[in-house]
């Protein structure tokens, strides 16, 4: 069991015991300290909510529904729907805020609590720090009955996601329809199912074959899109001659494509791809986080923009994206950020800046991923047993590679020669990331599993 409260968000396993999981007193707890802090910003009450396909989904959605109609806040609820759409529906219903229940990569038991902002954006760290604060320093009072909140329910927003879709300049139908493209889409048992196949329709693909189909939340495989859970969309990518393969995770923003051979395009890819699209027509300045490959610095410098790295986190991505005027961003996880539609990672108009690129360079998938510089990163995780000090077995690496150039902003950061390794604990799991990047990938795993066994070392000396 699992209970992680940060500035994102709230997130945990479902059942077990208050304070330890995320259990309805929890969830009753934190979306009444988000509901005050919505009504404390003096906009309006009303907050949009949608969650993704997960077996936890409708009794979370009942709990905060009625948490937020109870404190006084109008709820839309967009029923099921993907963490993009309900970014964008905040602000096309000129809302206070908005609630997405998504754990997001994590698995069927966890679910969370992603809270966003009157602009549809993750809230920063003063935002989040004050529903903590609320939460557990503040008794709430409720509202009387004459001003308990409303609730509608509004399922037209995945279509008007598509529309505006369809609207964006550098999206080209006609470019991706004449091409007749094939597509098998893995949409892992949730909402990827009634998202990702109406929009390639609507992109002229009408060719599409999806796996693991139902939305149960029952997820095939680890949802996280990661090679060793993507075997069956290879195959099946391979078996049915398709143009290519794209997977996406249980809430719809993140998103990576297999080759028509079967093999992976790289989620570190799907930005270094989309980003040279934009690029190519409209020059700019990209952001990235640390964790991510450097290839897409190449692929800035080489459209004449500058490319500025970030601390790892969808809002600090944003953040350094509008001080520096980017026009694409993201992180190497296979999340997109197009400011024009807004400032979240988003599949959706990441698949048809990438079918759009396609169609108009005439490859095929496995092609374009070979235009690319070539850089492997090797990503792994150490499980933290409870009460483990990081901070302390962080600065006894950080001794260790002393003579080596560090970067503290997120985590530890260590720069060898020709490679780089990133340690940092995660937001949404109780475990260390291990980051490192080569462009080779066995030298990329080596500086990886080097640096792991020397935190297991120091783990079982501090145990």
């Amino acid at each position: 069991m699992a209970l992680i409260k940060s500035i994102s968000g709230i997130r945990g396993t479902i059942g077990g015991t208050p304070g330890k999981s995320l259990t309805p007193i929890d969830v009753v707890k934190f979306t009444t300290a988000y509901g005050a802090w919505v009504a404390s910003q003096g906009t309006n009450k009303k907050i949009v909510i949608g969650r993704d396909g997960r077996i936890s989904g409708g009794m979370v959605r009942d709990l905060v529904v009625a948490t937020l109609q109870g404190i006084g806040c109008d709820v839309v609820d967009l029923g099921l729907s993907t963490t993009p759409t309900v970014e964008m529906a905040v602000k096309m219903e000129n809302a206070g805020g908005g609630i997405i229940l998504t754990a997001s990569h994590n698995p069927k038991q966890w679910n969370a609590l992603k809270l966003l902002n009157h602009e549809g954006e993750f809230l920063n760290a003063a935002e989040g720090q004050w529903i903590l604060d609320y939460a557990e320093k503040t008794e709430p009072t409720y509202a009387e009955i004459d001003n308990i909140g409303t609730q509608r329910n509004d399922d037209t927003y995945i279509q008007k996601h598509i529309d505006i879709i369809l609207a964006h300049p550098l999206v080209d139908v006609a470019a991706i329809k004449a091409m007749n493209y094939s597509v098998v889409l893995d949409s892992v048992n949730s909402t990827g199912t009634i998202s990702v196949p109406p929009l390639l329709r609507a992109l002229g693909v009408n060719d599409i074959t999806v796996i693991n189909e139902e939305v149960t939340g029952h997820f095939a495989h680890n949802p996280e899109p990661l090679p060793e859970n993507l075997v069956d969309l290879c195959n099946a990518v391979k078996e049915k001659k398709a143009t290519l393969g794209i997977a996406v995770d249980p809430d719809v923003d993140r998103l990576c494509f297999v080759c028509e051979d079967g093999s992976l395009f790289g989620e570190e890819y799907t930005l270094v791809a989309v980003a040279d699209y934009i690029l190519s027509n409209k020059k700019g300045n990209t952001v990235s986080n640390l964790s991510s490959t450097r290839a897409l610095q190449d692929v800035t410098e080489k459209h004449g923009g500058k490319y500025f790295p970030s601390a790892v986190g969808e809002v600090n991505v944003v953040k350094k994206m509008k001080e520096n005027n980017a026009v694409i961003g993201g992180e190497g996880n296979g999340g997109i950020i197009v400011p024009e539609l807004h400032y979240g990672r988003d599949a959706l108009i990441g698949i048809a800046l990438f079918l759009t690129h396609l169609a108009k360079k005439g490859l095929s998938v496995k092609a374009l991923r070979n235009t690319y510089p070539n850089y492997f990163i090797s990503k792994n995780k150490i499980d933290l047993p409870e009460g483990l000090n990081v901070k302390a077995i962080f600065e006894e690496i950080k001794k260790k590679y002393a003579a080596q150039p560090i970067n503290t902003e997120d985590g530890l950061r260590i720069d060898f020669d020709k490679d780089w390794v990133h340690l940092r604990t995660s937001n949404t799991e109780p475990i260390i990331r291990v980051y490192s990047e080569s462009k080779d990938e066995a030298s990329a795993n080596n500086v990886a599993q080097t640096i792991m066994t020397a935190i297991k070392e120091l783990m079982a000396v501090t145990a």
